[in-house]
């Protein structure tokens, strides 16, 4: 396993992280703590969750991701040995997170209830890694116009108007977030479905405070979608705010399994009808041809798909999941897949001719 620096931390964290927002819905608990001691066993450091997890969200299982992870270092007693990134999260018409119910936003108050709460179910004192899993502004979310009512306003007067509030709450987070820091419930910060101009944004302002300097950013990148080439990733490399990379196999389409309209039992597809992102026009072409490269070589599409995202200098750690144990060693076993010359340049032919259906 390689292990690479986040950000300007000191940390290392391993290529591979394993995401878990599995754990509470398709996982049991049992199978969350074995998926994390197999993943520890084979050298990933790094574990990635969030408030919001497991994922389809609902009300009556928010939180138990990280209920299993907790449980799951209070029996290793590991704590030390983990590196641990949560999320909280942004604007939302979810009304179930806080204890007033009401629809979330990163102010202050939600901020501090959240890291509570994630702490609490975490069983530990502190967060290594604190990322806002979504803006707290209207945004452009990959094909999909901004879904905020007000953004439909327009006119310059209008638009200076929502940059300075964007602005404002933005600080008001990070001030918060920097609170969180002096009092030792998180180490570092992060962003998370960032643009580049949030990620700019927020480095402006933590400029002069080093203790809250975003140092990564977690947002979708694979062979389906590499519109992080366009801006982010200079901003990984020039500012170490690497990239942490999720949804690697394009939630499974990439593994070829859902060609030819197959829906495979126990699937994310068939169990919750989630993956429209990866169901654009131009998107079985590209997953075709993807699959096709791999088989002609002699690589399972999963490694071709993975190791493409691992090996990408930008990248700090590849955020891989699984719902089965077979599953998770496949995804691991594509650092051994050597990444040559001849593959770079087959898959950016490919991507030449499909280019990002599935922003």
């Amino acid at each position: 396993m390689d292990y690479r620096d986040l950000g300007r931390t000191g940390i290392k964290v391993s290529a591979l992280c394993l995401g878990t927002m599995t754990f509470g819905k398709q996982n049991t608990e049992e199978e969350g703590h074995a998926q994390l001691d197999y993943a520890v066993e084979r050298g990933i450091n790094f574990i990635d969750t969030a408030e919001l997890y497991p994922i389809p969200p609902e009300a009556k299982t928010q939180g138990r991701t990280e209920e299993i992870i907790g449980t799951w270092m209070r029996a290793k007693h590991n704590r030390d040995k983990v590196i641990i990134a949560s999320k909280v999260v942004g604007r939302s018409n979810m009304e179930w997170f806080r204890d007033v119910p009401q629809k979330t936003n990163l102010s202050r108050a939600q901020v501090f209830e959240a890291v509570d709460k994630s702490l609490k179910r975490l069983q530990t004192d502190y967060l290594d890694l604190y990322q806002l899993h979504w803006p707290d502004r209207p945004m452009q979310w990959g094909a999909n116009p901004v879904i905020y009512e007000h953004q439909r306003q327009t006119g310059p007067e209008y638009m200076n108007e929502t940059v300075q509030d964007a602005f404002a709450m933005l600080g008001e987070t990070f001030d918060a977030l920097e609170e969180l820091v002096k009092l030792g419930k998180v180490r570092f910060v992060a962003l998370s479905n960032e643009s580049a101009w949030g990620t700019m944004s927020a480095l402006h302002l933590t400029k002069d405070r080093e203790a809250v300097r975003p140092q990564s950013i977690q947002n979708a990148y694979n062979l389906l979608n590499r519109t992080v080439e366009t801006a982010l990733a200079e901003i990984a490399m020039r500012e170490d705010v690497g990239l942490l990379a999720y949804s690697p196999l394009g939630q499974g389409f990439l593994t070829g399994k859902y060609q030819n309209g197959a829906v495979p039992e126990g699937s994310r597809k068939k169990l919750f009808q989630r993956l429209q992102r990866y169901e654009t026009p131009g998107a079985d072409a590209a997953i075709d041809a993807y699959v096709k490269l791999a088989n002609e070589r002699g690589i399972d599409p999963a490694h071709l798909a993975l190791q493409f995202v691992t090996t990408r200098p930008f990248v700090t750690s590849n955020i891989i999941g699984a719902t089965a144990l077979h599953q998770l060693e496949t995804d691991i076993d594509s650092i051994g897949l050597e990444w040559t010359d001849e593959l770079e340049t087959a898959v950016n032919s490919i991507h030449l001719v499909h280019t990002n259906p599935c922003p």
